[in-house]
């Protein structure tokens, strides 16, 4: 599973001082929210657009010259990964366009359900795509409203009653930034303040590299822009009364543990998720050990709770990146050995507890427990740190469809005998709300519980916008 990609907006305030080298810093800690991309918009108050977009890692796409290039007094920043559009340099973002006499730039984390429909409407408007990413879809449609629209609170406000899904916006509109959470806040978008800037970002950690200080979380359905020196705020009245859905998986495995999120630890929360797994799946074991890096906490939690000793059986290569996709299971076997390489001398003969954050399709897991056994473990017994997924994330996780997902298909009772491990036990969905400490009611479980908080277009059951934008128009001639 991967999330779709981290923003970060900076804005000075006496409009003189550099924001590049700032937002530079902000993508690199925000790096594991998406590995594909990045890009940087700025603007520079004598030359007005810089831009910079590649693909790779931050470190390369950017070097020292280019950073030296963007300098700008306002600007913002894009890490992705994709879940909606294929992963090529038109996909990259910011995406900008002309607008009036000026400039629009934008970068967005999350999944814009009806992006298919709202992106014919645009076609038939005589708009021309560059990407086939639902985040060009949002800034032409920004840009078209500012046909009848002059006030850029308004276009924001009309463009989101068309959105349906997950958003989180850093817009640079020439030498203004406007930064929008949608109307549920499904994605993180966190305020904060360094020196003489103002920061927004995906996640706390852009801000502790900077030295900035976190002011407050974004409310659902806020709308920030930056003027005389001063924060100001607008909540869009078409947001006024909307539930909030924050993204459980944000907690269990996709923000970094050193994250703050919506006022809550997500550190502290995997270390409770660990606590509740062992109440309710208590067994006598040797060694509790993580799949790194995300479950390091739950593994934490649950050695303390147990006194059973921690340790690591799996050791992560944090220098690869995707494997080819393995046709045989000696293959994929491979691939899971290339990441995690178990540790023999510290599994041989024991009965080990597996704290893992989640399980998908299973391939990865089934890997794992038949390499441990391999390197001598007598027993091991898989714990999950998010109950059964069991149906498609549409706001902006790379899930799998219905018919890959293992949970969807078979019982835990058959899912353990297909992993090959003594034990197969998840967090139940109650336990993991009491462990993130959010109202149930506050957060999207949709992938858990297939409520979704929004409606879900028709037929939407595909992995990527491209698959289902197919569906709705077919190939044209140079794509067939």
């Amino acid at each position: 599973m991967k999330d779709k990609c981290g923003i970060v907006g900076i804005h000075s305030k006496d409009g003189l001082m550099d924001v590049s080298h700032l937002i530079y810093y902000g993508l690199y800690a925000l790096q594991h929210r998406g590995q594909e991309s990045a890009g940087i918009a700025t603007h520079n108050i004598n030359y007005g657009l810089n831009f910079h977009c590649g693909m790779g890692l931050v470190t390369d796409v950017f070097d020292n010259k280019l950073i030296k290039g963007l300098a700008g007094n306002v600007g913002i920043g894009h890490v992705r990964y994709s879940t909606t559009g294929q992963s090529k340099i038109e996909n990259s973002q910011p995406f900008y366009t002309e607008l009036n006499d000026g400039f629009i730039a934008m970068a967005h984390n999350g999944d814009i359900v009806n992006s298919g429909s709202l992106r014919n409407d645009l076609i038939k408007k005589g708009y021309e795509f560059k990407s086939d990413t639902d985040s060009e879809v949002v800034c032409y449609l920004i840009k078209e409203e500012f046909k009848n629209e002059d006030d850029i609170l308004k276009v924001i406000d009309n463009v989101s009653q068309k959105l349906i899904g997950s958003y989180s916006l850093v817009i640079l509109i020439n030498d203004e930034l406007y930064v929008l959470r949608d109307p549920m806040a499904m994605k993180p978008l966190i305020l904060g303040q360094t020196g003489d800037h103002f920061v927004v970002a995906s996640e706390s950690v852009a801000f502790d590299v900077i030295d900035a200080e976190i002011i407050r979380d974004m409310e659902p359905g806020e709308l920030l822009y930056f003027k005389d020196n001063k924060i100001n705020s607008y909540i869009l009245p078409s947001a006024k009364g909307s539930r909030r859905a924050h993204c459980m998986f944000e907690y269990v495995y996709f923000a970094r543990p050193d994250s703050v999120i919506d006022e809550k630890s997500v550190y502290n929360a995997r270390l409770r998720i660990g606590e509740a797994l062992y109440k309710e799946n208590p067994i006598e074991a040797d060694l509790v050990l993580p799949v790194p890096d995300s479950s390091i906490p739950a593994a934490i939690g649950y050695a303390r709770a147990s006194g059973i000793p921690y340790g690591e059986g799996l050791i992560k290569n944090r220098y690869v990146g995707r494997t080819f996709i393995m046709p045989t299971q000696a293959e994929r076997e491979i691939a899971v050995r290339l990441k995690l390489n178990p540790l023999k001398h510290e599994l041989e003969g024991k009965s080990v507890v597996v704290i893992d954050d989640s399980i998908v399709r299973g391939t990865t897991s089934e890997s794992l427990v038949r390499i441990l056994k391999a390197a001598g473990a007598k027993e091991v017994h898989m714990l999950i740190g998010c109950p059964p997924v069991i149906a498609p994330c549409y706001y902006g996780v790379a899930l799998a469809t219905k018919k890959e997902l293992i949970a969807a298909n078979l019982e835990v009772e058959e899912i353990r005998k297909q992993l090959g491990a003594e034990t197969l036990g998840y967090i139940s969905v109650e336990a993991l709300i009491e462990s993130i400490g959010i109202d149930g009611d506050d957060l999207c479980l949709g992938c858990i519980t297939e409520d979704y908080p929004t409606e879900i277009p028709e037929d939407l059951e595909a992995e990527s916008y491209y698959d289902y934008y197919q569906t709705i128009k077919g190939p044209t001639d140079e794509e067939k």
